[in-house]
């Protein structure tokens, strides 16, 4: 199940690019999943262990990938880590939702991110834990705690 903290978490990791670049694996984007993400996402193709081909830019290494690809690939490989996902574009959310098929995993989420019509996410600001399955409580849920939040500040 993925779970989803609106705004700030004092266990977040908020800038993963910087995380990246001090974490990540050289085989990392070897498995199918990396491949596939990078293919859709980056529009770019996995050769070898840190290698990357793009039509654009040629050849490149994974510090190299977009921060969306990035924080999947953090979050893929370091489930048990809370990661920032407003560094993430929409194109992500399928993925996001695909890694927590099968395992728990908890983000944090600075904005409202477009997740589709069929979704189900669980909410845990305030202890509530509530599972949200649709697009316009999801929305109103995010515009509630990221207020709040900015009139705390």
């Amino acid at each position: 199940m993925l779970r989803i903290f609106f705004g700030s978490h004092k266990d977040e990791i908020y800038n993963t690019d910087v995380y990246y670049q001090n974490q990540y694996d050289k085989a990392w984007i070897t498995s199918e999943f990396a491949k596939k993400i990078i293919a859709d996402i980056d529009d770019s193709e996995v050769i070898g262990e840190d290698a990357i081909r793009n039509d654009v830019f040629g050849n490149f290494s994974s510090t190299e990938l977009s921060t969306g690809v990035k924080t999947l690939l953090l979050i893929y490989n370091q489930p048990k880590q809370m990661f920032n996902i407003s560094n993430c574009g929409d194109n992500c959310a399928k993925y996001l939702l695909e890694i927590a098929e099968d395992r728990d995993i908890t983000v944090c989420l600075h904005h409202a991110m477009n997740f589709g019509d069929d979704f189900a996410v669980k909410v845990i600001n305030d202890r509530k834990r509530k599972i949200i399955t649709d697009p316009k409580e999801f929305l109103l849920l995010a515009h509630h705690y990221l207020r709040v939040e900015a009139s705390e500040r």
